[in-house]
């Protein structure tokens, strides 16, 4: 059994992606080939935004997305410390200071109800993470950053395809940032990313800083970086794309079977009302004592789980210096304590998924 089967995906689509990685090469542009240009074309279109400029990470779209924003030395960006490491890494790198908010117990997504409160003159922007695969409260975010003046970066790298009230993630805030890591809803096979806005000024800056800070060849108007996406990889994903639709279905599908088999025995994932959900990961919660127990007895079976994420930011020594301390952000360190992520992709079979089901609640009585 496949945690995240990439390998059944690949021959569904091995023909498309096939055919299109051979277009490549046989045109030989590997770097900013048409592909790239096809791709953001159609990810603008289904995100509903104007522009979808692609990077080479879902890290480096947030990176990028700060500098283009004018972000450094002594800003604040306010983000959620339970998250993969990119989410508040990317503010250090740019020289600003992390400040972090709790999540809400139910969806693992950024506290809105406690947002204001952290906001300084210092603070330049909100970074707030689409865990799992569904959308926080953005209505609320945007409203409290539109008080303020502040600009608000949806951290989408879980969450592509999924909507809240009408709105696609990536193109519900100012700046929508996603990740094509394989793993991830729209995966590639290697490194990628991409940004979405409206706003053509940030689209324009944007674009420049991913190509060493200028869109025109040896004319530099910003420092920038190599930020540039593969050709050969937004091939794959354009082989891809056809069946994105019933991924995103078949993912829906998984996620509310597992949460009917379950839900008499954990807490089960809660979608937010508006909200529908990709399952990036499916996400549970068992009891903090037993967590290591339950992962090592499950992989025995042969059944993968994983845990993310097993600390939150303010463990880390990298973040000592920002002075947090345990209790700072109890619903956040619960959560590290708790969750359990259960195998999740468009391929798994009702049968498999019982079998899952069944071990984790024998486990669980046991």
């Amino acid at each position: 059994m496949e945690f995240i089967d990439l390998k059944s995906q690949y021959e569904k689509y091995k023909k498309e992606i096939d055919k299109r990685i051979n277009s490549v090469l046989e045109h030989g542009r590997f770097i900013m080939g048409p592909e790239v240009y096809e791709l953001e074309e159609k990810l603008a279109k289904y995100v509903g935004v104007k522009h979808c400029i692609t990077v080479s990470s879902g890290t480096h779209s947030l990176e990028i997305a700060l500098r283009a924003l004018g972000i450094g030395p002594g800003d604040e960006v306010i983000t959620v410390p339970f998250s993969w490491i990119s989410s508040a890494e990317v503010i250090k790198l740019v020289g600003a200071t992390p400040v972090f908010v709790d999540i809400e117990y139910d969806t693992f997504n950024l506290d809105a109800s406690k947002l204001e409160e952290l906001i300084t003159e210092n603070t330049k922007a909100i970074i707030p993470v689409s865990l799992f695969g569904q959308m926080p409260d953005i209505e609320t975010i945007n409203t409290i950053a539109g008080k303020h003046n502040l600009a608000v970066i949806e951290d989408a790298a879980q969450s592509f395809g999924a909507i809240r009230n009408g709105k696609r993630s990536c193109g519900a805030s100012l700046i929508g940032s996603t990740s094509f890591f394989p793993a991830k809803p729209l995966g590639c096979y290697g490194d990628g990313g991409a940004l979405f806005t409206d706003d053509e000024r940030l689209a324009k800056t944007i674009r420049a800083i991913r190509t060493h800070g200028g869109v025109k060849r040896h004319h530099h108007t910003h420092v920038g970086t190599n930020g540039r996406f593969d050709t050969m990889q937004a091939a794959i994903i354009l082989g891809k794309w056809p069946g994105f639709e019933g991924e995103i279905k078949a993912r829906g599908e998984i996620g509310a079977r597992y949460s009917e088999l379950l839900k008499n025995h954990m807490v089960t994932p809660e979608i937010a009302n508006g909200n529908t959900h990709v399952y990036a990961q499916y996400t549970v919660r068992v009891g903090a004592g037993r967590r290591d127990e339950i992962v090592s007895a499950m992989k025995e079976k042969g059944i993968p789980v994983g845990v993310y994420y097993p600390k939150c930011f303010h463990e880390q020594p990298v973040f000592e210096d920002l002075g947090y301390h345990w209790g700072d952000f109890p619903e956040s360190e619960k959560a590290s304590r708790e969750v359990l992520s259960l195998p999740m992709h468009p391929f798994l079979s009702e049968k498999n998924q019982k079998e899952v089901v069944s071990a984790l609640i024998k486990l669980l009585k046991g």
